[in-house]
């Protein structure tokens, strides 16, 4: 599970404004990465485009998922991940940001800032937090504990069985034992009875 891109942008008539970004491009060879940056850069503003205010959607391209979150008032979010990153997860982190964008941000800023004009440090910080969600998002932490319980519970039952199955062999070994047991004591007391003495 990877996060490559976190992106604030503000939904203009015209064109989506990119407002900040940040991005983890790492996984990616050095000379491609600020190719690959752009590319997500305008994807993103791409889909804040094409979306409808107040909408929550998640487009496919390849093995990357888009998330995009659009408020209603233009305020949009993007983060773009492979496909095994979460989708609840993507759009809580979405929401997160932009509840903490619009509080630190002036909206009178939305329709004319840049990244290099706009101050939101913290972008950066969700990118490197989100990046493992299991550690990041309370929910999907009780999800992968429940899923490691069931697994052991699961691993458990399997062993109990096994162990039920070898019980049962003993049981009935037990039971033929018992026959056994008796068809000698018969046969003993028979043998024993010849040789009484009067």
């Amino acid at each position: 599970m990877k996060l490559y891109s976190l992106s604030v942008l503000y939904k203009g008539e015209p064109k989506a404004v990119l407002l900040k970004a940040a991005y983890d491009v790492s996984s990616f060879s050095f000379f491609q990465r600020s190719s690959v940056q752009e590319f997500m850069t305008f994807t993103s503003q791409l889909i804040v485009e094409r979306s409808v205010k107040g909408s929550r959607a998640s487009v496919k391209e390849q093995e990357y998922l888009c998330h995009v979150y659009v408020r209603n008032d233009s305020l949009a979010g993007v983060a773009i991940a492979d496909s095994e990153y979460p989708s609840r997860v993507a759009f809580t982190l979405l929401e997160k940001v932009l509840d903490e964008f619009s509080k630190q941000v002036d909206r009178i800023e939305w329709p004319v800032g840049s990244p290099a004009t706009i101050r939101f440090d913290t972008l950066e910080l969700h990118l490197n937090k989100y990046q493992n969600p299991r550690e990041a998002d309370p929910m999907t932490k009780v999800q992968a504990e429940l899923d490691e319980t069931k697994i052991i519970l699961h691993n458990t039952m399997e062993s109990l069985l096994e162990r039920g199955e070898k019980l049962d062999d003993l049981v009935s070994k037990s039971e033929v034992l018992g026959t056994q047991s008796k068809a000698f004591y018969k046969t003993a007391r028979k043998q024993n009875s010849c040789c009484a003495i009067m």
